[in-house]
C-alpha cells in the first residue's frame, strides 16, 4: 500500500491535538476536509484510529501507528530536504534557562559545520514532549527522572558537568569566606529560583548536605533571585561557575570543594528516526567538550547525584 503523507500528516496532528478542530486550524483546512482525510485514512489501513464518542482519543490501532506514522513524516521531509540539496537544520530546544545553557550549545556551534537552531523549552518535561512528537531534534539541558513512559524511545548523552559555586549576599556569615564546604551551608537557607520540587538537583544537594531550610516560589527570573540573595543575609544558592550573573558587585560567588558540585548537562534525542546530522552534532560536542574539560569528574573530589552519575554512559533514557 502507498501511503499519502498528506494524509499521515493530519493524523499525526489529531493524534497530537485530540481535537479535530484544533487540529484542522493549526493544519490551516477545515475540520471537514481534516475528518475527510482520517475517515480516506482509516479505509485504506482498513482500521479505526480515533474513537470519536466522548471525546476524541486513539484507539488501540492509533496508538501503535502514531510513532511510525511520525518516522514516515520525518523520512519524507529528509528526503525532500536531500532531493533538494538542502542541508537540513538541527533544532535544539533548551531549557534550565537562569543557567544560560545557549553559551554551552554556542561553544559548540561555533566549531560545527552544521546550521544549528536553538528554540526555548518550557523545562524538560515539556521538552521531552517535544522530541517524541518530533517537533525538535535535540534538547539540551539538565535532564531528572521522568515517567517512564514520558522518555521512551529518547537516548541521553551527559556532555558537561560544571561546578556549581556558592552565591550569597555581602552579609552572609560564610561570605568573606575563598571556599566552602557543602556540609558548612547547612545552617544557611537554601534559596530556590523555582518550587523546589521541580528542582531536582537542588532538593538532591539539600538532602545530602543536610539544609534543611528553604524558600522557593514562582520562576520570576535571575534578577529576582540574586535580588533576593543579595538582600538576604540568611540565604544562598547554587549557581553554575561559569555562568554569567548580573552585575551586582556586592555578590559573593564562592568554590564549593571537598566535594565540589556538579551540574550535569545532557543532550537528548529520539532514538529512532535519527536526524542525519545527528552523530556530527554529537561529536562536536564530545571534541569541544574534550578540549574544554567538561566531563572531568573524579570520585571523593566531586559530587554528583546518584542519578548523574548513571547517566554517565550513554544509552536510552529511563
Amino acid at each position: 500500500m502507498d501511503l499519502d503523507l498528506n494524509l499521515v500528516r493530519g493524523f499525526v496532528v489529531t493524534a497530537e491535538t485530540l481535537h479535530f478542530g484544533r487540529a484542522a486550524s493549526r493544519m490551516g483546512t477545515s475540520q471537514q476536509a481534516l475528518s475527510k482525510r482520517i475517515a480516506r485514512l482509516e479505509s485504506l489501513l482498513d482500521v479505526r484510529l480515533f474513537e470519536r464518542t466522548a471525546g476524541t482519543r486513539l484507539t488501540p490501532a492509533g496508538e501503535r501507528f502514531l510513532p511510525a506514522a511520525r518516522e514516515a513524516l520525518s523520512a519524507g521531509e529528509r528526503a525532500v530536504a536531500a532531493a533538494r540539496g538542502d542541508t537540513p537544520a538541527v533544532r535544539i530546544d533548551v531549557w534550565g534557562h537562569l543557567y544560560a545553557p545557549l553559551r554551552t550549545v554556542a561553544e559548540v556551534a561555533q566549531a560545527l559545520d552544521v546550521q544549528v537552531e536553538p528554540g526555548p523549552g518550557r523545562d524538560w518535561p515539556s521538552v521531552a514532549q517535544a522530541l517524541s512528537r518530533g517537533d525538535t531534534d535535540l534538547g539540551f539541558g539538565r535532564a531528572h527522572p521522568l515517567p517512564t513512559k514520558s522518555t521512551a524511545g529518547l537516548a541521553e548523552r551527559v556532555v558537561r558537568l560544571e561546578p556549581v559555586d556558592a552565591l550569597v549576599g555581602p552579609y552572609h556569615p560564610l561570605a568573606g569566606s575563598a571556599a566552602l564546604r557543602p556540609a558548612e551551608l547547612r545552617d544557611s537557607t537554601l534559596c530556590c529560583p523555582a518550587e523546589l520540587d521541580r528542582l531536582d538537583f537542588l532538593r538532591q544537594f539539600a538532602d545530602a548536605f543536610g539544609v534543611a531550610r528553604w524558600q522557593d516560589g514562582p520562576n520570576l527570573g535571575l534578577e529576582h533571585l540574586v535580588r533576593h540573595v543579595q538582600a538576604d543575609p540568611a540565604c544562598f544558592t547554587l549557581f553554575p561557575a561559569d555562568a554569567p550573573l548580573p552585575g551586582h558587585a556586592s555578590l559573593r560567588s564562592i568554590p564549593l570543594v571537598d566535594p565540589t558540585p556538579l551540574y550535569a548537562w545532557s543532550v537528548i534525542w529520539r532514538s529512532s528516526p535519527r536526524h542525519p546530522l545527528l552523530d556530527a552534532v554529537l561529536d562536536g560536542f564530545a571534541r569541544t567538550g574534550g578540549a574544554r574539560r567538561w566531563l572531568d569528574y573524579r570520585p571523593g573530589r566531586d559530587w554528583l547525584p546518584d542519578a548523574d552519575l548513571a547517566r554517565l554512559r550513554p544509552g536510552p533514557l529511563g
